[in-house]
Parts: structure tokens; C-alpha cells; sequence
């Protein structure tokens, strides 16, 4: 009797893990274009609602899913592979590699290439710069600001800060150690965020990063407001 139970355990084993990274990415472009058809077709007053909720989408898809899928994958200054676990990557090409698997239209080499900060006031609404302070300072500020994804330059590195339910993270590809490379970890470790004395901490997912998203507009022609 136990027999037909057993035999299921494969099959269940199969509908449970989690999907491949290419078809991740396919599943976020279907998720897209839906949102896409829904503000298309939304009046005015109702395409607030699903700016908000693709905005949340978007939160769970990076931060759940596209991250966790790049951790271990090692840290090369010359690293540009596009598939997790597979060759190296470095920590611009890591951060614009999972903006554009996450949907986002940019350009990946070119702004991997480029210094932090100009691409962190680019694409985030909200900024806020620390020089020569404790690491502790970024930590408070993070919390003042609740649940969100952050993006952060630093002296010479670059990576996200993730905020979710009261656990801040600093995910980036690390080349302390090169070996593991891509990493989450807190931000007052042995890491480069530690050791900046000048950060860059941008709030990523504003309104107009999201509805760039969800319409497929090229982020080079989107103009961020920045809050005051």
C-alpha cells in the first residue's frame, strides 16, 4: 500500500525545487508584460496601484530569487559571466547583471565599467552620502528608511543593501574572497562597505525606475526625481 505513495516522492521532489535561472528570467518577462497590460489598460487614478504592486514584485523577485542565485560565484576584476555559479563576475558587472535579469532595459557593460555614484543618482530617487563616518551611521539610516533595496557605492566597490522584515544585508561580490565571490552578509563585517570612508547609498525601485520596468523603457532616457 505504501508503494504508490513512494512513487509520487520523485514527482514531488520535481514540482518543489526551485526553477532554473533562464526560466526565472522568462517567468519575470511574462510577469512584465502582464503588469504592462494592466497599467496600459488602468486609468490614472488606478495605475498608482499597480506601480505599488509591481514595485513589491520586483522586491521579491531580486531579493528572493535573483540574488540568492548568484551567491558563490566567484569575484574576478575581469569577471562578466551572465550565468550564476558559472565563471566570474565582478561587482558592477554583478549589480547591473542582476538589474538586467530582473527585467530592467540598460546598458550592462558600459555602466558596469563606470564609477558607482553616477549611476547610483541615475537610477535611485532617494540618496544619501556618508564620508569618513561609522559604519553604524549607514546601518541607522537604513533602518529610519524600512523594507527596501538599496544600491551602494563605495571607495572602490559597489554592491545592494537588502532591508527586509528588521535584517539588513549587504550583497555584493566580494573580493575579500574571491573564491566565494558573490555573498550576503552583515554590513558591519570584514567587507569593503566596513571599510569605505566614503559610501553612496541610493534607494533603488522609486517610481519611475518601476514604471520604466513595467513599460520596457531604456533607463538611459528615464529622469529620476530626486526626493528632497
Amino acid at each position: 500500500m505504501k508503494q504508490p505513495a513512494m512513487l509520487l516522492l520523485p514527482l514531488l521532489a520535481l514540482l518543489t525545487q526551485p526553477p532554473t535561472y533562464p526560466a526565472l528570467k522568462q517567468r519575470i518577462e511574462a510577469d512584465r508584460l502582464a503588469f504592462a497590460a494592466k497599467y496600459a489598460s488602468a486609468e490614472s487614478a488606478h495605475r498608482i496601484a499597480v506601480i505599488d504592486s509591481a514595485r513589491n514584485y520586483l522586491f521579491d523577485r531580486i531579493t528572493l530569487d535573483i540574488l540568492p542565485a548568484w551567491h558563490g560565484t566567484p569575484w574576478d576584476f575581469n569577471g562578466t559571466t551572465r550565468t550564476p555559479g558559472t565563471g566570474t563576475i565582478a561587482c558592477g558587472y554583478f549589480v547591473n547583471t542582476v538589474l538586467l535579469d530582473a527585467g530592467f532595459k540598460l546598458p550592462r557593460i558600459k555602466w558596469s565599467q563606470m564609477a558607482a555614484e553616477p549611476i547610483t543618482v541615475k537610477l535611485c530617487h532617494r540618496i544619501k552620502r556618508f564620508s569618513d563616518r561609522p559604519v553604524s551611521d549607514v546601518i541607522t539610516y537604513i533602518q529610519s528608511q524600512g523594507d527596501g533595496l538599496y544600491k551602494v557605492g563605495l571607495d572602490n566597490h559597489v554592491g545592494f543593501i537588502v532591508s527586509r522584515n528588521g535584517i539588513i544585508r549587504f550583497v555584493h561580490s566580494n573580493y575579500y574572497q574571491r573564491e566565494v565571490g558573490v555573498m550576503s552578509e552583515p554590513l558591519d563585517g570584514n567587507n569593503p562597505l566596513a571599510h569605505s570612508r566614503y559610501r553612496v547609498v541610493g534607494t533603488l525601485l522609486g517610481d519611475a525606475l518601476v514604471i520604466a520596468w513595467i513599460t520596457g523603457q531604456d533607463l538611459n532616457a528615464v529622469d529620476v526625481v530626486h526626493a528632497q
